[in-house]
């Protein structure tokens, strides 16, 4: 099984919360045979946290530590590029081919990143937000956790 974290995802390993706990159960998202993935848009909205919230060193170290445990996913290929073009276009209810059946969702640049590199990679979206639920089934596989 392929896994894509999002950001969220990776404060809860950093805490090593309930939610850590039951994703790697359920999931287990490191054990043979399954790829886990973190986009490099997620690496930067994590680093930009511990900074803003004057994380010390050995949080900090925790957080990279834990960010190398994961195959890194860029976003520099034009299939990523474009996948974001239309994921952005069908959360705004503007593609044609496929309408959204709902009013126009406004989602963070960054979360369109990552819902695009999931796609990209055929991973299973690991989240605890609702901000990629107008996608499910029709741009990635969501699995949300911790609700």
């Amino acid at each position: 099984m392929i896994y894509l974290f999002d950001s969220n995802i990776i404060l809860h390993y950093v805490r090593q919360s309930a939610v850590m706990r039951q994703i790697e159960e359920v999931f287990d998202p490191f054990g043979a045979g399954n790829e886990s993935w973190l986009c490099v848009v997620s690496k930067g909205e994590l680093r930009s946290i511990a900074v803003q919230n004057q994380w010390g060193k050995p949080r900090r170290q925790r957080l990279e530590a834990i960010m190398n445990e994961f195959y890194p996913a860029d976003i520099f290929s034009e299939e990523t590029i474009d996948r974001y073009a239309e994921t952005d276009a069908f959360s705004q209810n503007k593609l044609p081919a496929k309408p959204l059946g709902l009013t126009a969702r406004n989602m963070g640049k960054n979360d369109l990143w990552i819902a695009a590199t999931a796609h990209i990679l055929g991973a299973n979206l690991i989240t605890t937000d609702s901000d990629f639920d107008h996608l499910k089934g029709t741009y990635l596989a969501l699995l949300k956790v911790g609700v």
